[in-house]
C-alpha cells in the first residue's frame, strides 16, 4: 500500500516560510564573527576556528537558563560596533533566511547595544536598513525584511527607542519590542513607550511568558496592549487537562485564543533556556491542537543552531505534522506580520498558498511504498 511522501527536511526548505521572531545579533555566521573580530580588534572570542566557535555558541546557550543564554550575546554584539559590520551582518541575515526558503521575515535588534564605539542610534538603524536592502537585492527579491527595534527591559531607554521606531517606520522599521531578562523587569516598567506607540498607530510585540509566568503575559496584553507575544509559552499554565481528552482554558488563555493574539514560539530556544524539556514536550503541541494562533520561529539561529526549516522538521518528527499544518503555521505568521493588509494578503495568495499547493501535489504524485 502506498502513502504520500513524508514531509522531509529537504522539501520543507523549499516551502515558503514566514519568520516573526529572529534576533539579528543571534544569527551571525561563525566565520563572520571571527572576521569582524579580527578587523575591529575584538579579542575576547573563545576560539578563532569557525566550526569550534559555532559549537561553542550552541553549547554555551544550552546551560538551561535565560540569563546564561543571554551571556553569549556579548561576543556577537562585541563585533557589531561599526556601520560596516552592521551592514554586513544584516545583508548576510537576509541572504541566509532566503536560502532557507523564508519569503518574509521580521528581524529584531536593540540599537542601544551597538553604541559602545560612539555610533548614534540613527546611524545604527540606517546601517542595518542598508544591509537588509543589500541582502534583499542579492537574493533577487526572494525575501522581504521588516525590522523591529528592541529596547532592553533592564535599561531605561524604551521611550527613546519607541520614538526611533516611529521615526523610521517608513524606511523599513515595522515595529517595536522589549527584550532581555523578564524576572524583575515587568512590561509595565515601559508603559510610557507603549502609550506613545499606540498614540502613533505603531505596532509592537512584547517578550513575555518565556522564563516568567502568566503575570508577564497578563501585563503585556492588558496593561501594555501587546499585539503579539514573544514566546508566550507559559500561557499553558492557564490551561487544565480534564483527563478525558478535553481542556479547560482559564480566563487569560481563553482571552489570548479568542482574540487570536499571535504566539511567536521558538521551540529549540525554549529548550535551551529551560522553558521546555524537549520538542515533544513543548507546549506548542497542545497550543496547536487547541488552535491558538501559533507561529514557528528561530529566536537565535546561531545560539540554537537552527533554521525555520529545522524547527518545522523537528515539529514534524515530534507531532507528525503534515503540509497542511506547516501551511497553517505559515499563514498564521503572515496574517500577524506588522505590514499592511494588502501586502500580507498578496504574499499569502500569491506566494505561500501556491507554494504549499505545489508541494502537496508533488507528494501525492510521488507516493512512497
Amino acid at each position: 500500500m502506498s502513502t504520500p511522501n513524508p514531509v522531509t527536511p529537504e522539501a520543507i526548505r523549499r516551502a515558503p516560510k514566514v519568520l516573526l521572531h529572529d534576533h539579528l545579533d543571534g544569527g551571525l555566521r561563525p566565520a563572520t564573527v571571527i572576521e569582524l573580530a579580527e578587523a575591529h580588534g575584538y579579542v575576547d572570542l573563545p576560539t578563532t576556528d569557525a566550526a569550534e566557535l559555532g559549537r561553542w555558541f550552541t553549547e554555551a546557550a544550552n546551560a538551561g537558563t535565560l540569563e546564561r543564554y543571554l551571556e553569549t550575546f556579548a561576543h556577537t554584539c562585541g563585533v557589531m560596533q561599526s556601520e560596516d559590520a552592521l551592514v554586513r551582518v544584516a545583508s548576510e541575515c537576509a541572504q541566509d533566511l532566503a536560502a532557507d526558503g523564508v519569503v518574509y521575515a521580521e528581524v529584531r535588534y536593540a540599537p542601544e547595544l551597538f553604541t559602545e564605539h560612539g555610533m548614534r542610534l540613527d546611524q545604527i538603524v540606517e546601517a542595518v536598513e542598508a544591509g537588509f536592502r543589500e541582502g534583499e537585492r542579492a537574493t533577487g527579491g526572494k525575501i522581504r525584511i521588516g525590522t523591529l527595534l528592541c529596547a532592553m527591559r533592564q535599561n531605561a531607554r524604551s521611550a527613546e527607542i519607541a520614538e526611533l521606531a516611529v521615526r523610521y517606520r517608513d524606511l523599513g522599521v515595522v515595529g517595536f519590542d522589549i527584550a532581555g531578562p523578564e524576572a524583575g523587569f515587568p512590561p509595565t516598567r515601559n508603559l510610557d513607550a507603549f502609550e506613545y506607540l499606540r498614540q502613533q498607530n505603531a505596532h509592537f510585540t512584547i517578550h513575555a511568558g518565556e522564563s516568567f509566568g502568566l503575570p508577564s503575559i497578563w501585563e503585556a496584553i492588558q496593561h501594555c496592549g501587546a499585539e503579539r507575544l514573544g514566546h508566550g509559552v507559559r500561557i499553558v499554565d492557564d490551561i487544565k487537562d480534564n483527563g478525558d481528552g478535553t481542556y479547560h482554558l482559564g480566563r487569560l488563555a481563553g482571552y489570548v485564543r479568542d482574540r487570536r493574539i499571535p504566539l511567536e514560539m521558538c521551540p529549540s530556544s525554549n529548550i535551551q533556556t529551560g522553558a521546555a524539556n524537549s520538542i515533544a514536550e513543548h507546549p506548542i503541541g497542545l497550543l496547536t491542537k487547541l488552535r491558538f494562533r501559533v507561529t514557528v520561529n528561530t529566536d537565535n539561529r546561531l545560539m540554537s543552531g537552527c533554521t525555520v526549516s529545522s524547527e518545522m522538521a523537528a515539529l514534524v518528527d515530534a507531532f507528525g505534522y503534515g503540509w497542511a499544518d506547516l501551511r497553517w503555521f505559515t499563514v498564521n505568521a503572515m496574517k500577524s506580520a506588522f505590514i499592511g493588509f494588502d501586502e500580507r494578503l498578496a504574499l499569502i495568495n500569491n506566494v505561500i498558498k501556491p507554494g504549499y499547493e505545489a508541494l502537496i501535489a508533488e507528494s501525492e504524485k510521488h507516493p512512497s511504498e
